[in-house]
């Protein structure tokens, strides 16, 4: 969790209630089970729109591990009334963009118009729903572009293998042990039949939830939806297996050894998350936890193991409460010059057991909240966030009504609660670590860490 340092001081005497109202969210459902997500933003004349569908990585099962992420590029070649590329060109042409991504618990589908072409969007989103044609010739050329995709944004990113490797020791059986994009060789064996499969099993109205978010009105977007979406027929969804994880016994570690200028370490430690909680209160302590460690400049880590004992060139703390299975409280970084992963890993260790020991000081857990308040005033600013958070929440089995709880139940969480959830959740039998061993770069290459990024994760 990278929370925002700015507006931190100049709202520690606001209370959060009251910054934190939200847009009023329309909800409609359609007879096909379709649900709507409205939220009226008149800032502009435009809006955006995504559809999401309820499955990803975590749906898959050994052999098929990638097909989502595959379905998803596969979703752009065309229908029986639309060719191959014609989507993107209508959009374009109507002056909007559009594009797509794939996570461990969801597929989405976005564009951004003017807003009187909102029944563009609506009618080609309707018609690749339950109309996609998928074209052997096709599937062939794009498979290739997944593994090359692949090859360029994990196998060659020595982070991102230390990631896809650091998941698959830290969970044993539950399905966030497989990359999104799928194992290489699951990826190459995938055929057209098993993508019809896939389609035909989670691509349907009552898997989906259309969220629109803009210069709209709720009653005119439900008419529009009823009209293209309407008339499409529901499927009959399978019963998922719960696929919990087993409990962990004992630390866990592994090394990786790739090419690359630096070593990074990254420790991660099974949690709950929102979804199937027992107790909501220990989520979002939780994610305050994450930002008393990695809140910005004051933080933790920064201040302490960057600027204080200089241990840390760079260092991080992450949670995200919303997945719909039990996650990782992830906390990573690189050692300075003259430091090994031991020694971070030794200052790493000691700031989680403070976390443990000691409560948080009161001043600086309003600095905290104050510093989350400011992250939802600036995500306010944009209109496809704000359909992000509608359509996350509700894919991954929450309400929509969640997110407009957010702020004001991460000003309730107490110093004792944070200790708590540190006690609990933060000790060594839950946890992974993952060092990256840097290996040296052969001669005529450029360096991992110096070359072009390739775009965002998993996006077409």
């Amino acid at each position: 969790m990278a929370l925002l340092r700015m507006l931190g001081c100049l709202l520690l005497a606001v209370p959060l209630s009251l910054q934190a109202a939200n847009p009023k969210v329309s909800e409609f459902k359609l007879d096909n089970g379709l649900k709507l997500l409205v939220q009226e933003d008149h800032r502009a004349p435009v809006a955006v729109t995504q559809v999401w569908y309820k499955v990803g990585s975590s749906y898959e099962h050994g052999g098929i591990t990638g097909i989502s992420h595959m379905l998803e590029h596969m979703m752009f070649k065309g229908t029986k009334k639309h060719p191959p590329g014609e989507f993107s060109r209508i959009i374009s042409a109507n002056g909007g963009s559009e594009n797509a991504f794939t996570g461990e618990d969801y597929t989405a589908y976005f564009q951004t118009l003017e807003k009187s072409r909102l029944p563009i969007s609506f009618e080609l989103e309707a018609d690749r729903m339950r109309s996609l044609r998928l074209m052997p010739d096709e599937f062939t050329k794009e498979q290739q572009v997944v593994l090359e995709e692949r090859r360029l944004r994990t196998d060659d990113q020595p982070r991102a293998k230390l990631g896809e490797q650091f998941n698959a020791v830290a969970f044993s059986n539950s399905p966030y042990r497989n990359p999104v994009i799928g194992w290489p060789d699951d990826v190459s064996k995938l055929t057209v039949s098993d993508l019809s499969d896939w389609y035909q099993r989670w691509y349907a109205p009552n898997n989906a939830t259309l969220v629109v978010v803009g210069d709209v009105k709720p009653d005119e977007v439900f008419k529009l939806a009823q009209k293209y979406f309407g008339p499409l027929k529901p499927s009959q969804l399978p019963a998922l297996k719960p696929q919990a994880e087993i409990e962990q016994v004992g630390i866990r570690r592994i090394t990786v050894k790739a090419p690359a200028k630096l070593p990074y370490i990254s420790m991660g430690y099974k949690t709950p998350v929102l979804h199937g909680a027992i107790d909501e209160n220990e989520a979002y302590a939780l994610e305050v936890a994450a930002g008393v460690l990695d809140g910005g400049n004051s933080a933790r880590l920064e201040s302490r193991l960057v600027r204080g004992q200089q241990i840390a060139a760079s260092v991080g703390a992450g949670y995200d409460l919303y997945s719909r299975m039990p996650s990782l409280f992830m906390i990573e970084g690189t050692p300075v010059q003259g430091k090994t992963l031991v020694d971070l890993e030794k200052a790493l260790l000691e700031e989680v057991r403070l976390l443990r020991d000691e409560p948080v000081a009161t001043v600086e857990l309003e600095r905290v909240k104050a510093q989350v308040l400011a992250n939802k005033v600036f995500e306010r600013d944009s209109i496809f966030y704000q359909a992000m958070q509608l359509g996350t929440a509700e894919t991954v089995g929450l309400s929509w009504k969640k997110v407009d709880e957010f702020v004001d139940k991460i000003n309730a969480v107490t110093p004792q609660q944070v200790q708590q959830v540190a006690k609990k959740y933060l000790t060594e039998d839950r946890l992974s670590i993952g060092y990256l061993d840097p290996q040296p770069i052969p001669e005529g290459q450029t360096a991992p860490e110096d070359r072009t990024p390739v775009g965002g994760d998993h996006v077409r």
